[in-house]
């Protein structure tokens, strides 16, 4: 017997991938057709010099043009836009991705706000110089959400349209569009699940610089300020304080060397201006970042509050008491 799934939209952002966007079509229509699935492949070509937007036709793909280069993300929400369905699976015109596991994503999604494939499983091909800077990508979002991630930016993932229209102001057109979701679902306390994958070599080149990283860190801390600000003001707090504490340490020290006795180290200016502007400067900023906590607080009740999620259990809850309730009736 089958596994009944809601109807699915798969997005497919491509540029220039002619060579593999028709053999992923076919794969996972064949997929999606074993699993009794009502779906879509739809495919956003992103202004590509080639022949991708012809093969993804052909391989009976619904097909959207950007008039010129966009970006990633920017593909993406063409995409949300243009499906038809309420349940959405993105993932990648390259072959990297195992198509066969969304089945598995949709039915896990039953139970969560979004499923991401966790690059993980047994055969994973990440370009060795670009762990590192994942690492640190990683530990930094997962400091700023005070959630473990194994995963940040993975590009296959399953989730509702609703869901992912809660930040479209905040979601980049580039690739930073599934790192912005990641780390701003997480902040909202939103259900994630994962689900270890492998992650295959790539047909064709990559369009990641190593530039990316060093904008991936600026959209990070961008992103606490948005959704948890104290833990960006909180350590400059502390850094002030504790370089305010050591400049008036040395201070008194100063102070007492000059003075003659007791009257006089009291009747000299001891405190300098430095010190003044540290501790003050640590105050201000601890105060702002307590005022923007806050805010972030209240817009976050305000843009959650009307989605029915499983965020933090609240709504499933409901449903089963209510559901309870019914039955003893």
């Amino acid at each position: 017997m089958q596994q009944s799934f809601e109807p699915v939209s798969i997005i497919i952002p491509a540029y220039n991938e002619e060579d593999s966007v028709g053999k992923e079509i076919k794969k996972i229509k064949e997929i999606m057709n074993n699993a009794g699935i009502i779906y879509e492949i739809i495919v956003v070509d992103d202004s590509s010099k080639d022949n991708t937007a012809q093969k993804a036709q052909a391989a009976g793909a619904r097909v959207f043009h950007h008039l010129h280069n966009r970006g990633y993300g920017a593909s993406l929400k063409t995409g949300i836009y243009e499906a038809r369905y309420e349940t959405i699976v993105i993932t990648d015109a390259d072959g990297t991705y195992p198509s066969d596991r969304i089945p598995e994503m949709l039915k896990l999604l039953e139970n969560a706000d979004m499923v991401v494939g966790e690059r993980s499983g047994k055969h994973v091909k990440i370009p060795l110089l670009r762990k590192p800077a994942k690492w640190f990508l990683r530990k930094l979002a997962q400091f700023v959400t005070r959630k473990k991630i194994p995963d940040l930016n993975s590009g296959l993932r399953a989730f509702r349209k609703r869901f992912v229209n809660l930040y479209s102001t905040l979601l980049s057109d580039r690739f930073s569009f599934t790192t912005t979701l990641t780390v701003a679902s997480l902040s909202d306390d939103f259900k994630i699940t994962y689900l270890p994958i492998d992650y295959y070599t790539r047909a064709g080149k990559s369009k990641i610089v190593p530039w990316d990283f060093f904008n991936f860190i600026v959209l990070v801390l961008r992103l606490s300020m948005y959704f948890n600000p104290l833990k960006v003001f909180v350590p400059l707090f502390n850094t002030c304080l504790i370089f305010g504490l050591i400049k008036l340490g040395l201070d008194i020290v100063i102070g007492i060397r000059k003075a003659q006795d007791i009257v006089s180290f009291f009747s000299q200016p001891i405190i300098s201006g430095t010190t003044l502007i540290l501790l003050l400067g640590g105050l201000i900023i601890l105060l702002i970042g307590m005022m923007s906590d806050a805010l972030s607080r209240r817009i976050a009740q305000s843009r959650i509050q009307n989605y029915k999620t499983h965020w933090k259990g609240y709504v499933r809850k409901e449903t089963e008491d209510k559901e309870e309730k019914d039955d003893n009736q």
